[in-house]
C-alpha cells in the first residue's frame, strides 16, 4: 500500500512534481554556484560567452550573405548558443533565471548578483568586441552584409515596435534557459539552443550581447554610417528590456510557481547559518 501511494504522489516529499522539483533543484545549485564565482571567474567566463557568441555572430552573417533568409540564418547562428551550453560559459543574458532563483532561495546575495550581471556584461562586450575585429578583418566581403544587419538595429527609433522587440528578446533567451535547465539530457538542451536561436536571431528580435557584436562588427569595417553613440543610444534601453522580459514573463512565473520549494531552500539555507 505504501508502494502504491509514493507511485502516486512521486518520489519527493516536497509539495510539486517531481520533474518540477528537480529542475527548481538544478536551478537553484547552478544558480548558486555561478553567484559564488570570483571576480576572475566571472570576467573569464564572461569574456569567453562573448568570443563564443561571436562565433555564431560570423556563421549567422555568413549564411545571411549567401542566403538572404534571416530564418537560415537564425539557425547558423546556434553555434553560438551550442558552444555556450558545450563549453559553460556565460552570457548575460542567460543570467535572468538561475540566479536570480538563487538569491531568492536564500543561497547568496543582491550583492554577488549584482558582480555576476555587471562583470558578465562588460567581459560579453569586449570579449564579442575582439572577435568581431579579428572577423571582419578575416572575411572583408561579409563587410557590406555585417553593415546592412547592423542597421535594421541601431538605426530602429524607439517606438513601440523597439519596446516589443527587446522585451521580446528578453522572454526568448530566458525560456531557452528554461528549457535547457528543465532536462539532464545534454541531446535536449541542444535541442532548445538551436530553438531559442532560431527565434532570437531568425526573427530578428532586439537582443542587448548579440545584436551589439553586429554593431561592433559593422564599426570595424569603418564604413558603418554610425558610430558608438547611436549604439549606446539603442543598447541602454535593449538591455533594460531584455532584463524586463526575462525577470517578468519567465523568472517571475516560475518563482510563483515553486512558492513552496524557495520557502524549503531558505529555511534549509538559514538552518545552515
Amino acid at each position: 500500500m505504501t508502494d502504491q501511494r509514493r507511485v502516486q504522489l512521486g518520489d519527493t516529499d516536497a509539495p510539486a512534481e517531481d520533474e518540477v522539483v528537480q529542475a527548481f533543484d538544478r536551478v537553484v545549485s547552478q544558480g548558486a554556484q555561478r553567484l559564488h564565482r570570483t571576480w576572475r571567474e566571472v570576467l573569464t567566463t564572461g569574456l569567453a560567452g562573448g568570443l563564443e557568441v561571436a562565433v555564431g555572430v560570423l556563421a549567422l552573417v555568413a549564411v545571411y550573405a549567401e542566403t538572404g533568409s534571416h530564418l537560415l540564418a537564425g539557425l547558423a547562428f546556434s553555434v553560438g548558443f551550442i558552444a555556450l551550453l558545450l563549453a559553460r560559459s556565460e552570457l548575460f543574458t542567460e543570467g535572468f533565471l538561475l540566479p536570480v532563483t538563487a538569491v531568492v532561495a536564500g543561497r547568496a546575495s543582491w550583492a554577488q548578483l549584482a558582480r555576476l550581471w555587471g562583470g558578465t556584461l562588460v567581459a560579453n562586450l569586449v570579449g564579442g568586441w575582439l572577435f568581431m575585429w579579428v572577423a571582419v578583418h578575416g572575411y572583408p566581403e561579409l563587410g557590406p552584409t555585417v553593415v546592412e544587419s547592423a542597421r535594421h538595429f541601431v538605426e530602429a527609433p524607439l517606438d513601440l515596435r523597439a519596446v516589443c522587440l527587446a522585451f521580446l528578446g528578453g522572454v526568448a533567451i530566458t525560456l531557452m534557459t528554461r528549457m535547457q535547465n528543465g532536462t539532464s539530457a545534454d541531446g535536449a538542451k541542444i535541442v532548445a539552443a538551436v530553438a531559442g536561436a532560431f527565434v532570437l536571431a531568425g526573427l530578428q528580435l532586439f537582443h542587448s550581447i548579440l545584436d551589439s557584436l553586429l554593431v561592433f562588427g559593422a564599426i570595424h569595417t569603418g564604413t558603418a554610417p554610425f558610430g558608438y553613440g547611436e549604439w549606446l543610444a539603442w543598447f541602454w534601453y535593449t538591455t533594460l528590456l531584455n532584463m524586463a522580459g526575462g525577470l517578468l514573463v519567465v523568472t517571475l512565473v516560475r518563482l510563483v510557481r515553486s512558492k513552496e520549494l524557495l520557502q524549503r531552500e531558505r529555511a534549509a539555507a538559514a538552518g545552515e547559518d
